[in-house]
């Protein structure tokens, strides 16, 4: 899978597609298991699944969002809140000058909570801006897929990103991740951050993940981006 677009301004202008999808991640710990890139190649799976299905625009990922709640651990590294919307607005004047008035932002970082507010404040008029997956489509592509943890307990390099890697890029994923799991509650992550929870950085079960379970999450989302996709386009 090209998890990078590699397309020509040539086949762009072929394509003349009106919607395009920015892949937006992270850049931070994910237990000894998974790189520090992780939530960035989940997202860009995700995206370039979506552009070949129904012929998006696709654009490179955001690389480095906001992880503060990852602070405590070496490697990650953040961006504010508010250049995090501005790198969004400033993407979406860009392509509507080049007659692209729509776009999807496929997150694959929950700590991204300002992309709801930018997507929010850019559909007041019209369907301009789409933010995938939602909770409900992650959920059902669990159902879909035979997951056996839940989207709660399964926090952060668990069973669904382990699994999606051991899809997408099997080579990034160390051998030890059946042996990383760990449970817990965390009432005050805004406050205390995730090493408040966890020594290891993990907070869910990657000993359950398969290739198998990652190839059907993926096929799930593709499936049921198709809603949010015919509303986008709604004029």
């Amino acid at each position: 899978m090209n998890l990078w677009t590699i397309a020509t301004a040539a086949d762009e202008s072929h394509r003349r597609a009106t919607v395009a999808i920015l892949p937006i991640g992270s850049f931070e710990q994910h237990g000894s298991h998974l790189p520090l890139a992780t939530d960035t190649i989940v997202a860009s799976a995700i995206a370039s699944a979506l552009a070949e299905r129904y012929q998006l625009f696709l654009l490179p990922p955001v690389t480095i969002s906001c992880s503060h709640e990852h602070a405590g651990w070496r490697g990650t590294v953040s961006i504010s809140s508010t250049t995090l919307s501005t790198i969004v607005t400033d993407i979406t004047a860009s392509l509507h000058r080049q007659g692209v008035d729509r776009l999807v932002l496929v997150n694959g970082h929950g700590g991204n909570y300002v992309l709801s507010n930018v997507v929010q404040e850019a559909n007041t008029d019209r369907p301009r801006l789409a933010l995938f997956p939602s909770r409900r489509d992650w959920d059902k592509a669990r159902h879909d897929a035979g997951l056996d943890s839940t989207g709660h307990d399964d926090m952060h390099a668990g069973e669904i990103e382990t699994s999606l890697l051991l899809h997408v890029a099997p080579e990034s994923v160390g051998a030890e991740f059946d042996k990383s799991d760990h449970l817990a509650e965390r009432p005050h992550l805004l406050m205390l951050g995730m090493s408040a929870y966890t020594d290891t950085g993990v907070i869910g079960q990657p000993s359950l993940a398969t290739e198998a379970k990652g190839r059907a999450v993926l096929a799930s989302l593709v499936h049921s981006f198709e809603d949010t996709l015919n509303l986008l386009r709604r004029p």
